[in-house]
């Protein structure tokens, strides 16, 4: 647990409750001046934006396109850290660069930590689930966004409880909004169409869009998929024209080999948003018009 929670705030079973029912109210005043929050990459900072709306933004620790995987914190990074009244990031499991300067930190808030979000287990090329683990992009599933925004309020009101009828307020709003996009996207796409990876990112996305993966190319964006792999989509493929997503441009030499394949480029974090709801709205429908099209 994170003794943040036993020193300074209510008992971390009390979050926990907070973040499931959602109720934002009664807590502590810390201080009577803003205090600094700290959030770690770009998904958590357009989710803190989104409570934050009319109030001072987190500041954020990752750059946009830095989910966290891999690099190292910098000498202002680690200041940042120090600094912040409490500091959000996901985890270990997803965050490795700042597994190293958070995990034992005495202000960071782990969202794994939790047990308020949906999760599911990595899955391999063939799209079957390794036993054991979990894949941590989760706030791609809009259930799991709504419930991070309500943490967020959480630890932003105990920071700053002056903003706290804002922060309640945005909360609903974000819910409001994200659940008309969700409705919105699965009236245009009823039907739940198969599609490709190269990587396989995109998993919390696929119920509220109708997708279902079948197949990826590689375990890792980093890595050139197999000959084997290759020869195992093209015999398996459920439809034949499929649609392939990226996290980037993939070559025109390894497309050719599992032609007729469409493609779009989504990074997962929405790096090229300025808004989550709107930022998965895109992703949403640009997979669905790579499917269809």
């Amino acid at each position: 647990m994170n003794s943040v929670f036993h020193h300074l705030l209510r008992p971390i079973t009390m979050l926990k409750r907070l973040l499931i029912s959602g109720v934002v109210s009664g807590f502590l005043a810390l201080s009577a001046q803003a205090a600094t929050v700290s959030v770690s990459n770009y998904p958590m900072f357009l989710l803190s934006e989104a409570v934050t709306e009319g109030t001072p933004s987190a500041n954020r620790i990752l750059q946009a396109g830095d989910v966290g995987h891999h690099g190292s914190v910098s000498p202002s990074d680690m200041k940042a850290i120090k600094d912040s009244k409490f500091v959000v990031w996901f985890g270990p499991a997803l965050e490795n660069s700042l597994t190293g300067s958070l995990q034992n930190a005495p202000n960071a808030i782990a969202m794994f930590d939790f047990d308020a979000f949906n999760r599911y287990p990595l899955r391999d090329v063939k799209g079957a689930p390794i036993e054991g683990t979990m894949d941590p992009h989760i706030w791609l599933d809009p259930e799991n966004a709504k419930a991070i925004t309500r943490a967020l309020a959480v630890i932003h009101s105990h920071a700053n409880p002056e903003y706290t009828s804002t922060y309640q307020a945005n909360v609903k709003n974000f819910a409001e909004r994200m659940d008309k996009t969700v409705a919105d996207v699965q009236q245009s796409s009823q039907t739940v169409r198969p599609y490709w990876v190269y990587h396989d990112a995109y998993q919390y996305i696929e119920k509220a869009t109708h997708i279902k993966l079948a197949g990826s190319l590689s375990p890792d964006h980093h890595i050139s998929p197999k000959a084997s792999q290759l020869r195992w989509l093209n015999e398996n493929r459920p439809t034949n024209q499929m649609c392939m997503v990226n996290q980037g441009t993939v070559s025109k030499g390894l497309l050719a080999k599992l032609q007729p394949v469409k493609t779009t480029i989504q990074v997962e974090d929405m790096s090229s948003s300025k808004d989550f709801v709107s930022g998965w709205q895109t992703m949403a429908q640009q997979i669905n018009q790579c499917i269809t099209s």
